[in-house]
C-alpha cells in the first residue's frame, strides 16, 4: 500500500501537533509534587475542619482553582458534578475573602466544598503556580494523578475509579 504525498505530509503534521501537546503538558506539570501528599488542616467555607490524613475508603479529588480564571470557571460544572457522587475539596487560590468567595459560590450555584487559600500558602505546599490544578490522592495520602488545565469529567471520573481499585 502506498501512501500518497499529501497523507504523509498530514501523517507527520498530525505527529508533530501531538509531540508538542505532550511537551506543553510534560512542561506544565514538571513542577507539580508527587508520592505523599502534604497534609491539609484547615477549615471551609462552611467552617468545618477539612484533614486530608483523616482515614479514608475512597480516593479524593483536590482541585485548585481562582475565581479569577476563565478555565476554573468553564471547569467549574464538571467538579460541582463530580462532588455529589466522589469526595471533592477545593482550594479557591487569592480569590479573595471568605465573604467574597461565599458570594461568587452563591452566584454560582455551586456547592462544592471550598477551603479559602486566600495568600496561596496551600498553593505553595503543593507547589501550584497556576490554575486549575485537579490532584487525585488515594486513601494512602499518595498522588494517584495531577493534571494541569482543563480536564473532562468523564476522564476525572476514570481517574477517581481507577485510584479506588
Amino acid at each position: 500500500m502506498k501512501i500518497s504525498k499529501n497523507k504523509y505530509r498530514w501523517l507527520i503534521e498530525i505527529s508533530l501537533i501531538i509531540l508538542i501537546i505532550l511537551a506543553v503538558r510534560a512542561w506544565t506539570q514538571r513542577d507539580i509534587i508527587s508520592g505523599a501528599a502534604p497534609n491539609i488542616n484547615a477549615a471551609m467555607l462552611n467552617e468545618q475542619k477539612f484533614e486530608l490524613y483523616q482515614e479514608k475508603r475512597r480516593p479524593i479529588l483536590l482541585h485548585f482553582w481562582a475565581t479569577w480564571c476563565p478555565v476554573c470557571k468553564f471547569e467549574q460544572s464538571s467538579i460541582e458534578n463530580i462532588s455529589n457522587d466522589y469526595p471533592v475539596v477545593t482550594i479557591a487560590m487569592q480569590s479573595g475573602s471568605d465573604d467574597e468567595l461565599k458570594s461568587y459560590m452563591q452566584q454560582e450555584k455551586l456547592s462544592f466544598k471550598v477551603i479559602n487559600d486566600q495568600q496561596g500558602e496551600l498553593s505553595q505546599k503543593y507547589n501550584i503556580k497556576g490554575v486549575p490544578v485537579t490532584l487525585i490522592i488515594n486513601h494512602d495520602n499518595k498522588i494517584e494523578f495531577s493534571e494541569v488545565g482543563y480536564s473532562t469529567e468523564l476522564g476525572l471520573r476514570l481517574r477517581l475509579w481507577w485510584a479506588g481499585q
